[in-house]
């Protein structure tokens, strides 16, 4: 009798970009062709090296994220995908995603793509507006993402992500609006929408600060100009520079609603909180990121979640590729009894098929029981289905409510939670709070 095998994700980190926009804080920055090319190699090093420990895996899912994946040559990437298809089972109709910006990949590079086996295409447009893009510091216009998009479709894409954006600089209600018509209008099988978060670390934590606005936004906002135009201004008066204001919580709480409104009439269902699919085509990816499905990640800074361990790969990209040089010693993390890998002897480690490499991986922890039923319930709880209650029982041996019970009561009763046969999940309300309705479900 065929042995089933497990399922697992693999997800592939590009950390490049032609230019970093002003909010993100991914680990992403511009290089040069040696770099990429550098980097592709010590990555199709780390793929093979890491399948040895999925053997007794099939990989349901592949996804390219970054930075910018589309920026790799099709040299790059029909060898990463030879890499994949040699060293992993793949699933027959297994999910392969490459996200790409506009104006980084035209119809020939897209149909190449395609025919490497990618099958999903997530399109960054953010906003339809040009003056909100240029806030944001992307590279591309409107008119360049339409084209991306029809070169996407030319090529053979049936399964394309739109990712929109919401609460920009000079946002207004009715420009949002506007971007999520003209997204509809194009017929995406799915539409993820997000609201701008301001990171420490980038131009915009600079610009808004903590609290997501900056003390000198107030005159930008009565002016309704265009903040070039006001920091000239600002120039010649010796003034700190003024950037367009972001939209008031208010306002962006009626974007909120409004996304959910009109995608819902659309025909996209919300099957997670910041995820919106036709029927059949939710992410299978970021699925298994929610329903706890062993994951790998390869590339600088990716994460991994495997056998009960939590790992991720280091940030320097010249200590990576100083790992796959030949001149790396290897160490074991497959001991259960411990996370604590640096004091095996070396003939245990020799001696181990389950080895990582040291100076790769970081952050090593071996999850308990509460952290893992921790992790059940509040990635579980994104989902719109929820959490089922028999398997909760199946995975840790205790039923929900021996664990939950006083905490999902409550929420019952406040109806943030609702039960429906063997089911908990979030309701409307309770969807609007997630944030604290999934903290109480960190045991104590």
């Amino acid at each position: 009798m065929k042995i089933k095998k497990k399922p697992l994700s693999i997800y592939i980190h590009i950390p490049f970009c032609k230019k970093k926009c002003l909010y993100c804080d991914f680990l992403s920055a511009p290089a040069c062709g040696q770099e990429r090319e550098s980097y592709v190699k010590a990555l199709l090093h780390e793929i093979s090296f890491m399948a040895e420990k999925a053997s007794e895996y099939e990989v349901i899912s592949v996804f390219f994220g970054g930075g910018t994946p589309s920026l790799l040559n099709r040299s790059q990437m029909n060898r990463i995908m030879s890499a994949i298809r040699k060293g992993y089972c793949l699933a027959q109709d297994c999910e392969i995603t490459i996200e790409c910006n506009p104006a980084t990949a035209d119809y020939d590079k897209l149909a190449f793509f395609k025919a490497c086996g990618i099958n999903r295409l997530s399109i960054g447009l953010q906003s339809a507006n040009d003056k909100e893009l240029k806030e944001l510091g992307r590279i591309h216009n409107y008119k360049q993402f339409l084209a991306t998009f029809e070169a996407a479709r030319k090529a053979g894409f049936t399964n394309i992500n739109i990712d929109i954006m919401s609460a920009l600089p000079g946002q207004t209600f009715e420009s949002y609006t506007d971007t999520l018509q003209k997204v509809i209008s194009l017929n995406p099988e799915h539409i993820s929408a997000y609201s701008l978060i301001i990171e420490e670390g980038t131009p915009f934590y600079e610009r808004y600060g903590e609290q997501g606005h900056s003390e000198d936004t107030a005159e930008c906002r009565m002016l309704h100009v265009p903040s070039e135009a006001v920091n000239e201004a600002a120039q010649s008066m010796n003034c700190a520079p003024i950037y367009p204001a972001l939209p008031n919580e208010d306002i962006e709480r009626k974007m909120y609603h409004r996304t959910k409104s009109v995608l819902q009439k659309a025909g996209y269902e919300r099957y997670e909180i910041s995820n919106y699919a036709k029927k059949g085509y939710e992410c299978r990816h970021n699925l298994t990121y929610w329903t706890g499905v062993d994951y790998l990640g390869v590339g600088i800074g990716a994460a991994s979640y495997f056998e009960g361990y939590r790992f991720k790969n280091c940030v320097d990209i010249g200590k990576y590729q100083e790992c796959f040089s030949g001149k790396s010693n290897f160490l074991l993390y497959a001991d259960k009894r411990s996370a604590d890998i640096c004091e095996l002897d070396l003939e245990t480690v020799l001696h181990s098929s389950r080895r990582i490499f040291h100076g790769l991986h970081e952050e090593i922890q071996l999850l308990t029981m509460e952290e893992q039923m921790e992790e059940f319930m509040f990635l579980g709880l994104r989902l719109k289905r929820g959490i089922s209650t028999y398997e909760f029982e199946q995975h840790f041996g205790r039923s929900l409510e021996s664990v939950y019970e006083k905490v999902i009561d409550r929420f019952i009763k406040e109806k943030l939670i609702l039960k429906k046969d063997d089911r908990i999940y979030l309701s409307r309300r309770g969807m609007d709070v997630a944030n604290y309705v999934m903290s109480e479900f960190l045991l104590k």
